[in-house]
């Protein structure tokens, strides 16, 4: 898992969630993919899906419920998490900032 994207196009404006909680740009690579880069502050957030995503934590910790899983797991710098496609989950944050690079496909 690498914190560090090469050869990408940024979009500038921001994705900005839960009152500006929750954080992220829109990176685009060469070969056409899609990611986002973000922050998630303190707090309980629910986001639903289209694609399937991966989540990968670059720093700070979080946990997880997949919709429809009647259990969290705990992620911290270096984990990552896979949310299926027309689904969702809720994420918590207990103290400081989780970072985050989501994958979408």
């Amino acid at each position: 898992m690498s914190s560090e994207l090469s050869n990408v196009t940024v979009t500038a404006k921001a994705n900005v969630y839960f009152d500006g909680k929750v954080v992220s740009h829109s990176v685009r690579l060469a070969d056409g993919s899609k990611k986002t880069i973000g922050l998630i502050y303190p707090g309980e957030y629910h986001f639903g899906t289209q694609a399937p995503e991966r989540m990968e934590i670059i720093a700070g910790s979080c946990t997880v419920r997949l919709d429809g899983q009647p259990s969290s797991k705990e992620y911290s710098s270096g984990s990552f998490f896979d949310v299926p496609g027309s689904s969702g989950f809720t994420i918590q944050v207990q103290g400081g900032i989780t970072e985050y690079i989501c994958s979408f496909g």
